[in-house]
């Protein structure tokens, strides 16, 4: 058997410390993502529906709750999780652990390619950035102990949301974001069979401007009809959590970085929203108690 060429050697040489980084890389991300208990990811298959918006209220209510809650903004052209929270303009701190998220309101601790670069910066990347940052938000940033992990993805299934269905195989499952008009649940459906194809459990569909109530009368009026993110979880086989109005309350609070949920409970939107975390909440307990490893039994 002849011996290697120098060229062969070098080719060898750097297989093999590629394979080591690619295991330290997944040991490290096991070792940040086990001290996470729920990792749950928001999606839709269309842009313009909320999904940032019922992201960062699922996230104020479970906080308000007494859960120690994480949001990652997995949007990295369209970041908008900052702004819902009142943190535009922040930093991130390092440490030698790592990168310590931005901490916002209630506790919620907060990562987004917006804390890194200036906010009126556009990210001109292609898929593999893309990817990389995803991974290193997962990998680098010091998140903690965790009750919750909110993944907010950008809309669509290219590249976002397989990296995350990817690098994290063991997620509790996907939050489905429509709106009620048909045009809308026949795209956010792809967004249903993207979750199937990939073996990600699906919590179910939320249905977001549902209908507007007057504050003033409290008439509703269906703007957009309703009923259509019903129909598309029907049709799909999947759970519906619940609908939520148009609010006027909600575009206040949006436009102050405030969560409707939490800032104004007494609202039509919160008061629906309701509805959709306490689903959420049992959904999670019901999978807990489902993986829970039983007992054994001595004959």
């Amino acid at each position: 058997m002849s011996e290697m060429t120098d060229e062969q050697k070098l080719r060898l040489e750097r297989n093999r410390h590629l394979i080591e980084k690619q295991n330290e890389d997944k040991q490290k991300l096991q070792m940040r993502m086990n001290k996470i208990k729920h990792k749950i990811a928001v999606i839709s298959g269309k842009g313009g529906v909320g999904k940032s918006t019922v992201t960062i209220n699922l996230a104020a209510a479970f906080a308000q709750k007494g859960y120690a809650v994480g949001v990652l903004d997995a949007d990295i052209h369209g970041p908008s999780v900052p702004r819902l929270l009142g943190l535009t303009g922040r930093q991130v701190k390092m440490g030698p652990p790592g990168v310590f998220p931005v901490p916002g309101p209630l506790g919620i601790r907060v990562i987004s390619i917006d804390f890194f670069l200036p906010e009126e910066v556009p990210t001109i990347w292609r898929g593999p950035l893309k990817m990389g940052a995803i991974r290193q938000f997962l990998e680098d940033i010091v998140w903690g102990d965790l009750d919750m992990l909110f993944i907010d993805l950008p809309p669509g299934t290219g590249d976002e949301p397989l990296t995350i269905a990817q690098l994290l195989p063991e997620m509790d499952g996907v939050i489905v974001v429509t709106m009620p008009s048909e045009l809308s649940s026949t795209i956010v459906k792809k967004a249903i069979t993207f979750a199937l194809r990939l073996k990600m459990p699906i919590i179910g569909v939320v249905e977001n401007m549902s209908g507007f109530v007057c504050p003033h009368c409290s008439t509703r009026t269906e703007i957009f009809r309703s009923g259509g993110g019903r129909k598309m979880a029907e049709d799909s086989g999947v759970s519906f959590l619940g609908s939520i109005p148009i609010d006027s309350t909600v575009g206040v609070d949006a436009d102050q970085g405030k969560p409707f949920a939490v800032t104004h409970p007494e609202s039509a939107a919160a008061k629906a929203f309701s509805e959709v975390v306490a689903n959420v909440d049992s959904y999670l307990k019901e999978r807990e108690q489902r993986l829970k490893p039983k007992p054994d039994v001595k004959p």
